[in-house]
This record gives C-alpha cells, structure tokens and sequence, in this order.
C-alpha cells in the first residue's frame, strides 16, 4: 500500500525538487525580489577577472539591467579605457565631454558632471574611453592612489541601491583601485580550461587587498559564463569549478548565445533587445539570486 504523502520521511522530496542546475546541485527556489519603498546605501561591487573575454561588460550590463527591473536604482561604472561597456549601452567613447578619467584626476568635475542615462529606466552610467588608460601612470604619485575611485563614488552611495563596476583586464593600479571601493566582487569565468588557471593569482589579489585596504571586501560569487553543456569539457570545467570555490559558485550559469553579441551591436541589454530569450532570462535570475545572497540577505 502506498505511503501517505504525510508521513514521507523529511529527506524525501519530490523529484522535480531535485533536479540539478548546470553546477550539478540542486536549483534554489529564488524569492520574487522585495519592493524599495527609499534607495541608498548602495552595495559596490566589481565585475573583476585578469583574463580578458569572459564576459565581464556583458555581466555588468546585463546584470544591471536585471536589477533594475527589479526596482533597483543602478549605476554602472566603466573602469576599463577600452570603453566597452560604454559601447554596448549605445554610446561613442570619443564625443563625450567628460568620463570617468575627468571624475578621478579633476577635483572641479562632479559626479552629476559625468553620469549619463543608460537608456534603461533606473539605470545610470559612468563611461570610459581611452583617457582612462593614462590614470594609471598619474596616480602613482597621489597620495592615497588606491582610494581615488571610493572618493569620487561616495556621493552615489545615497543615491544607489547597486554600484557595478567593470574592471579592466589586468590586476594594475586601476583593478585595485575597484577592489578598494567594492564591497564584493563577482568572478565572471569562462566555462573553458585555461581560464581556471588565472583565478588563483586574482584570489591572491582580492585577498591582499582585503589584508591591506579594504577588510570589508568580499567575494560574492563565481559566475560561469559561455556555458555549453553539449561537450564533455564545458561540464567537466562547471565541475571543477564548483570543487574549487563550493557555494561561492551562483547557481545561475550562462550559457553562450548569439543574442548576446547582437544586442551588444544594438547598444542595449539583452533583456530589452530580446526580453523573452534564454539569456535574458538567465540574467533575471541571476538579478534574483544577488539580491538573495548579497543584497536583501
């Protein structure tokens, strides 16, 4: 005779409970976001990886975008002279009158001078372009050259509810100066063998920066990107992954689409240009599971 439902063991779960994510653990049951009735105390984090190509732009804009919908007020700050993130919200890097360059090396230019729309509803941008490339060389001799970028940032921090950093491709003076002003960081990796090795030398960063800078900073999670759970190798790497970092790997995986290349030519995220796509919806979940795990936690 079959068992009452009722009297079914705590451990026993039905299977459609049990079913695993791409980082082969259960999937999370993510709550619908709570609504803010006043924003601030913004929580900086930085999209930060030394190794290029792993989606970090596309993280920070797609991300944004997600939180956003979510009634979050967000500033992205593009910290990289390659300007892409600027590019991939629409914009040309070349005809602005101020960037971020402005913000950190002239005390007479304000945040209000440089932030411009993102052209999504509650979403703000700091851009970049090429003159960022030479604040690396005159920072070295300010005093307090780690600080500059949490100096220019603390007037948003009342105004924000989120602050998304996308760090340049190196562990320079500008990288640092992003783990300086974060709380968190979020590890963008590509599901591909050599991008594993570079992720020890960026822990050995992030931890020295906690050490010497900033005790508050924390890793919020490891995010795999590019994932294609067709070949052998993109699962075997989503497994080591999770070995190597546990639960600080999200839930939530991306996996490769041409959606995302072409919004990035439209100049909008994805969850505007194909709002309903597998892509767009991985990134409202990751939206969901950043706001549970560091956010509304």
């Amino acid at each position: 005779m079959p068992k009452p439902v009722a009297d079914a063991l705590p451990f026993e779960r039905p299977a459609a409970e049990t079913k695993l994510g791409p980082t082969g653990r259960p999937m999370p049951d993510l709550p619908e976001p709570r609504p803010l009735t006043e924003h601030g105390n913004a929580r900086v984090i930085a999209m930060c990886n030394q190794k290029g190509g792993v989606g970090k732009t596309t993280t920070t804009i797609n991300l944004g975008a997600a939180l956003a919908e979510y009634g979050r007020k967000v500033l992205l700050v593009d910290f990289d002279p390659q300007g892409s993130l600027s590019v991939g919200l629409g914009l040309n890097p070349h005809e602005m009158d101020h960037t971020i360059y402005n913000l950190l090396m002239d005390r007479d230019v304000t945040l209000d001078d440089v932030i411009v729309p993102s052209g999504v509803p509650g979403m703000d941008l700091l851009p970049s372009n090429i003159d960022l490339s030479a604040a690396e060389v005159q920072l070295v001799h300010e005093v307090g050259r780690e600080q500059t970028l949490a100096r220019v940032l603390a007037p948003a921090m009342e105004r924000y509810d989120v602050v998304l950093i996308d760090c340049q491709p190196s562990l320079g003076l500008l990288t640092v100066n992003a783990l300086t002003a974060s709380t968190g960081v979020i590890v963008p990796l590509e599901c591909e063998y050599f991008a594993l090795r570079g992720v020890a030398l960026l822990k050995t960063t992030i931890d020295k920066v906690r050490e010497r800078l900033n005790p508050k900073l924390e890793i919020d999670g490891v995010l795999g990107t590019m994932y294609d759970g067709r070949t052998l190798h993109g699962r075997e790497v989503m497994q080591r992954l999770v070995e190597a970092w546990g639960d600080q790997v999200f839930h939530t995986v991306i996996r490769r689409t041409v959606k995302f290349s072409d919004s990035t030519v439209a100049g909008e995220p994805i969850t505007t240009y194909a709002t309903t796509s597998t892509g767009a919806d991985a990134y409202r979940q990751l939206g969901r599971e950043v706001l549970a795990r560091c956010l509304d936690g």
